[in-house]
């Protein structure tokens, strides 16, 4: 896109659905407003808290971010899934601003508030399965799952828990040891916590399309014999691995381990962290395969941006804690609770489920057509809003890390954002918000295939 002309004066502009939706270079990528606030990021924030394109926000919504140089980006990450609904979408903000006139904290803990239970209500009505279900509510994914576990280790009174090749549940100590990944989620960062185990992933693309029972199979083996199901309390798994490489496992992986689970007394925790509210063309990715998991973490599109996370499911296992053993001086902070709900309206009312499928599909045939005429695209995958490339060398069909950085290095210079995921470095990610035209994400995609053809 061509670079036009800064203007002599500027104002900051609105965020939500008034924002221009257009892609709009002013300067190069980042500006230089943007490069004077990440030097004093580097003189502030801790090196370890990296950034993958230090643009810096003034306001976002629709399907587009602004930086403070007046740039205007299409947006294909949503902050990693959590923009779900579009940023400062408008049932959000007036929630929003309604709690903060009333009351910012109490702790639910010590005073309670029914938009607490509002939430876990709507929480334990949508996830999937029709049982008698409890909720309850803490900051972010780490800490859902931590929590889960917690649960499924006090409910079957045992210690070990299975994860998975190319799984990422988070950075805690618990978490990191669950995530497969040593660079940079874990390196120098241990030890971990203790009886946690790896089972393979069904991989198609990398198993040779493997089926999905027989994968199962392959991995119920692996850990009867090495850890046993007698001591297991619990398997966690991604019903579409995130960080990962946005991994489908295929049909019928998922229902077999379930049914294992139920048959060893093993809590099964779907992780839809990443995949959850609407986002995979249905509410929730584990409802593609018709299971209906122990337990569901949820978090990212949640509460439209702000920070809240859940664990919901099976009432006698959520019963299990004693009163005081879960919850958190934050977790289902009245502000994010009131945020929560008027997403939840958001997606059911805006119909995002079906928006979401149409943009999946809109996605696979773009991105399959660029798959078509070019070979470094080894597969298309993923459902819904939550499609990705993997890149490989055409000649031996390995994974090209260093293309797949180029690729996403070229698109934000072009005023597109863009995530890179995968154990080895070679998928790019696409997660638009919900809110996004189909006219954006079109040209947003188009600049995806004009800069990977420039790739040598």
């Amino acid at each position: 896109m061509t670079l036009v002309e800064t203007p002599t004066t500027s104002t900051v502009p609105l965020g939500g659905p008034s924002l221009p939706q257009e892609r709009r270079l002013v300067t190069s990528i980042p500006g230089p407003k943007s490069q004077a606030l990440h030097a004093r990021k580097a003189q502030a924030v801790s090196a370890g808290v990296g950034v993958t394109l230090p643009v810096y926000v003034v306001a976002a919504g629709g399907g587009v971010v602004v930086d403070a140089d007046d740039n205007s980006l299409i947006d294909l990450g949503s902050g990693i899934a959590v923009t779900g609904v579009g940023n400062s979408a408008p049932r959000v903000v007036a929630a929003v601003a309604a709690q903060l006139a009333q009351f910012t904290h109490t702790c639910f803990t010590v005073a309670p508030y029914d938009s607490y239970i509002e939430v876990a209500e709507a929480l334990n009505r949508i996830t999937p399965g029709d049982h008698e279900k409890r909720t309850v509510l803490f900051n972010s994914g780490a800490e859902a799952v931590e929590n889960a576990v917690k649960i499924a280790r006090h409910f079957t009174r045992k210690q070990a828990v299975v994860a998975f090749d190319h799984a990422y549940h988070g950075r805690t100590n618990l978490t990191m040891g669950l995530t497969a990944k040593n660079q940079p989620y874990k390196n120098g960062f241990g030890p971990f916590a203790p009886e946690v185990y790896r089972a393979p992933m069904s991989y198609p693309l990398r198993d040779g399309g493997l089926d999905g029972v027989i994968a199962a199979q392959r991995a119920i083996l692996q850990i009867e014999k090495q850890i046993g199901a007698d001591t297991i309390a619990a398997v966690i798994i991604e019903p579409i691995q995130g960080e990962g490489g946005f991994i489908v496992p295929a049909p019928g992986y998922l229902p077999t381990l379930l049914a294992w689970c139920h048959a060893n007394n093993v809590v099964f925790i779907a992780d839809e962290i990443q995949t959850g509210f609407a986002r995979t063309g249905h509410m929730f990715a584990s409802e593609h395969e018709g299971i209906v998991p122990d337990l569901i973490c949820t978090a990212k599109g949640i509460a439209g941006g702000l920070p809240l996370s859940a664990v919901t499911g099976r009432a006698d296992i959520m019963d299990s804690p004693r009163a005081g053993g879960l919850g958190g001086t934050y977790g289902g902070n009245p502000l994010a609770c009131a945020a929560a709900l008027a997403t939840i309206e958001t997606y059911e009312a805006d119909n995002l489920v079906a928006r979401a499928a149409d943009i999946g599909r809109l996605m696979v045939d773009r991105l399959g057509a660029l798959a078509d005429v070019d070979a470094r695209i080894a597969e298309v995958r993923g459902r819904g809003a939550m499609i990705a490339i993997e890149l490989v060398d055409a000649a031996t069909n390995e994974p090209d890390a260093a293309l797949t950085a180029r690729v996403i290095a070229a698109a934000h210079a072009e005023g597109v954002i863009l995530l890179g995921c995968g154990t080895y470095g070679n998928v790019i990610r696409f997660l638009p918000p919900l809110s996004i035209s189909d006219d954006l994400l079109i040209e947003g995609l188009q600049v995806v295939g004009e800069v990977l053809a420039r790739q040598n």
